[in-house]
């Protein structure tokens, strides 16, 4: 079979031609796919820095209900938690509140998407 040069033309044009579809598909469904996968990394990340600092707090209200208040004056004061775990959380504050009738233990971050802020509260024993 004898190809003539005007059939391996409209060959090349079938080709190019079903090779841009393929590109288009496949950035048609390629970049939606990238951008839930770069959702679902920050909401890993928001979730994981919620996960440290409840993990700060819960351990910090622990020590504070067992007898660590009685050594804190009433009012707003910056807390440094005693945990190494802190150093993977972003820039924020931790922040003690107590009142003549309770503790108030709360982290707030300093960027906005950084897991929100963990508050726990506690009533003094008496």
């Amino acid at each position: 079979m004898v190809i003539t040069f005007h059939s391996r033309s409209r060959c090349r044009a079938t080709l190019i031609t079903e090779l841009v579809i393929a590109l288009g598909i496949l950035a048609v469904v390629v970049l939606p796919m990238s951008f839930s996968f770069y959702a679902e990394t920050r909401l890993t990340r928001v979730s994981y820095y919620r996960a440290v600092a409840l993990e700060i707090v819960d351990g910090e209200m622990e020590v504070l209900r067992a007898g660590g208040w009685k050594s804190i004056a009433e009012g707003v004061h910056a807390f440094i938690p005693h945990g190494r775990s802190a150093t993977n959380l972003p820039p924020g504050q931790f922040l003690l509140t107590r009142t003549p009738g309770a503790i108030r233990l709360e982290w707030r971050p300093a960027e906005r998407h950084s897991g929100g802020g963990v508050v726990r509260e506690t009533p003094l024993p008496k």
